[in-house]
């Protein structure tokens, strides 16, 4: 099944949950995509004692997961893109949305 995910908060459990789904859902063998908008764009490098962000948001991408992040909200924040959130636009949104079977937003 090909997974959607929009993630729109950098709230350490709830984005720390939506890696950890990723990951999980990735390892299950389904196609996995990430797109970070708002807030959620901070969450490269998001680290935590108890929800270590930063940890899942890369091993999702180790195990082949597809990250995207909103070059707006990225901007507002005059935060540049990375190679886990490589800059994206409100298009590649309404695509993953296209592609995905199911979407799951946190």
């Amino acid at each position: 099944m090909k997974l959607g995910i929009i993630l729109e908060t950098k709230e350490f459990e709830k984005a720390w949950n939506a890696f950890r789904f990723a990951v999980t859902s990735k390892k299950q063998g389904h196609e996995v995509k990430v797109f970070l908008m708002g807030e959620a764009v901070e969450c490269d490098g998001l680290t935590h004692e108890k929800f270590n962000v930063d940890e899942q948001l890369k091993l999702f991408v180790s195990i082949g997961g597809e990250i995207l992040a909103c070059g707006t909200c990225l901007k507002s924040r005059q935060l540049s893109a990375s190679e886990a959130c490589p800059i994206s636009t409100m298009i590649d949104c309404v695509n993953l949305v296209e592609w995905a079977d199911k979407i799951v937003t946190f």
